[in-house]
């Protein structure tokens, strides 16, 4: 395993301070190497095998000033050449050596700090060659069992949030209430998924997955009932709110089973298979809904939710065992103890003596400094909130234009989001064109490609988005066919997943430590902006009427595609004048040597490019 280096769970650093993010992968900061010589040519290679002898004096000499200037500013990020976005890097101390999660020793230990008592030496426990416990080594066969099984619970997840939209009306009927109070069960849920991942994704790295993955389920399996036979409104509304909490702990943590599970080299179609999965079923959800709305009323929703989630809870409880490699190594650490009677074997968690108030604070805090203080983490995440909402605003606005608009069923309504899947699916499929493509760019910069080289599929992408709007705006006259509203999903669908990918590729590359934060951001703005549109859809499209609803939408998304090209053009100048985004100084010093990146380094650079 050493060597490998995971890239699915995007993680940050572990202090609330402003100290630089480091690790002890083998490497130096470059902003602390600049003083010495000898340093600074260490950290000019990073694994590059770019040979400092082999560049310009002078050039090395001005970028030297540059980043003398930037080691003043200590929240910056700096290039880590050995980025494992899968390590804890927020809830450890910037001191602790992540080499024992990634390294396989045949001692199964290596070297750790001193005790405190100043007689002993800490064993940090590592996995050992070709370790059974290790999850990067179980059996193909198996990994594709555990990657089938969280992604199906990723599947449900999205099912349950827009499965309800079929009837609505059936809620607001027998309640007695307007149907933008029963909407309201669909926007409380979406919100879970912006306020649970800031109280589930440090629990996750600090208890393990599988305990996250059990109790959360369980939860929520347990709060659908209370929706299926609710008497009233509110019953309805406060079971929804804890079940969108619940249910967004598998969507937060799937992404880093994978990349628990998966070598980076092994990853690319796992990833493209998972990151379809969250698109496809607020897609089906529609589709099932429908026919089970007209059959059987809106309670059976709930039930057919009930169905699928106990089923995924099943599987996820009792197949899928632990597969964060900490908490594995923790568990053996403590074995150990208790078997050698020898306190010294530990793992970095265990001697990490912070309160837990206090390793929960990055969490908390960091992604609103974020959001509000970095410039390319608020456009990205307001360009994602449009995006988002408009995969739940079709969740209003279908049945406005079908079922009011030609006189069609909910179930006949819910055949129409079928292009929207298809679309979906078709740009999973093209994963491997965008790999190729970065892969040529990696080479062409010595595995050091920019950050904004990421939004290139962004740029491409973007304009599915508003085209597909514009279709579906003027061909949504009720005397017009269904095939225009109905087809005009497909490029929408088709643009989602490269455009949400290339906003978490740049994310992560822009910030690195600090991504983590980052992306909780971003989902927290774009939860609630979806939960919002959710409600003002049926009142947008009474004023403003079939075509020009829909219309304002593809023009505000027509100009959000000026971001990806801001962003290209621009996006090095931002980098430079941030706070904590990775500013790129080294870039221009990696890239002036005649060395050729190895095969592992560009393994390791295009391993992002399927992060959902």
């Amino acid at each position: 395993m050493a060597g490998h280096h995971d890239s699915s769970r995007i993680s940050d650093h572990s202090e609330d301070s402003d100290q630089p993010p480091q690790s002890n992968l083998q490497f130096h900061d470059i902003t602390q190497s600049i003083t010495a010589p000898r340093p600074l040519a260490h950290a000019q290679t990073n694994g590059t095998g770019i040979s400092p002898t082999q560049t310009n004096g002078s050039r090395i000499q001005r970028n030297e000033t540059r980043l003398s200037q930037k080691s003043r500013r200590a929240s910056k990020a700096s290039r880590d050449p050995n980025l494992d976005i899968n390590l804890p890097y927020r809830t450890l101390t910037a001191t602790a050596n992540l080499e024992e999660y990634i390294a396989e020793k045949p001692e199964g230990e290596i070297q750790g700090p001193v005790a405190p008592d100043g007689k002993h030496q800490y064993k940090l426990v590592t996995f050992l060659p070709d370790d059974p416990e290790n999850p990067k080594n179980w059996s193909k066969a198996y990994k594709w069992w555990c990657t089938m099984v969280v992604a199906l619970t990723c599947f449900v997840v999205a099912l349950c949030s827009s499965v309800i939209s079929a009837d609505i009306m059936g809620v607001a009927d027998e309640f007695h209430r307007s149907e933008e109070v029963a909407l309201i069960s669909i926007s409380i849920f979406v919100v879970g998924f912006g306020v649970g991942p800031m109280i589930f994704a440090p629990l996750s790295e600090i208890l393990g997955r599988r305990i996250i993955y059990a109790t959360t389920l369980f939860v929520a399996v347990i709060f659908i009932i209370p929706c299926a036979v609710a008497k009233n409104m509110a019953t309805l509304l406060v079971c929804r709110a804890i079940d969108g909490i619940a249910f967004s702990a598998p969507m937060t943590l799937v992404g880093g089973t994978l990349a628990d599970l998966w070598r980076t080299e092994e990853r690319g179609v796992p990833m493209a298979a998972f990151s379809a999965a969250p698109f496809i079923g607020p897609a089906i959800g529609p589709l099932i809904g429908g026919f089970l709305a007209d059959a059987g009323g809106w309670r059976w929703l709930y039930w057919i939710q009930l169905i699928f989630a106990t089923v995924s809870w099943v599987l996820i409880t009792f197949t899928l065992p632990e597969t964060y490699a900490p908490t594995i190594l923790a568990r053996r650490a403590k074995k150990l103890r208790e078997q050698t009677g020898e306190k010294e074997h530990v793992t970095e968690q265990d001697i990490d003596k912070r309160p837990l108030s206090e390793r929960l604070r990055v969490f908390l805090l960091r992604p609103f400094q974020l959001l509000f203080g970095e410039l390319i983490v608020l456009l990205i995440s307001l360009y994602m909130s449009v995006l988002y909402g408009l995969l739940y605003m079709f969740f209003v606005a279908y049945p406005i234009v079908y079922q009011q608009g030609k006189g069609y069923t909910a179930g006949i309504t819910g055949l129409m989001f079928i292009p929207i899947a298809v679309g979906v699916l078709c740009s999973a499929a093209c994963a491997p064109i965008v790999n190729a493509h970065y892969l040529k760019i990696c080479k062409k910069h010595n595995g050091s490609p920019p950050a904004e080289a990421r939004l290139i599929p962004m740029m491409v992408s973007c304009w599915c988005i508003p085209i597909g709007l514009f279709i579906f705006a003027w061909s949504s006259y009720p005397h017009l066919s269904w095939a225009g509203p109905a087809f005009a999903g497909f490029p929408v669908g088709f643009g989602f997943i490269f455009l949400y990918n290339s906003a978490n590729n740049y994310l992560v590359d822009s910030y690195q430590h600090q991504a983590a934060s980052a992306l909780a951001a971003k989902t927290f703005i774009r939860s609630f902006w979806g939960a919002a549109v959710v409600l003002f859809t049926g009142q947008m499209y009474a004023r403003l009427g079939y075509q020009w609803a829909s219309s304002l939408l593809a023009f505000i998304s027509l100009a959000c595609c000026a971001i990806p090209f801001v962003f290209y053009f621009y996006g090095a100048r931002i980098r430079k004048r941030s706070k904590y985004a990775y500013s790129g100084d080294d870039e221009e010093t990696l890239n002036t040597g005649s060395g050729r990146a190895t095969n592992q380094e560009l393994e390791r650079a295009i391993s992002y490019v399927s992060n959902p």
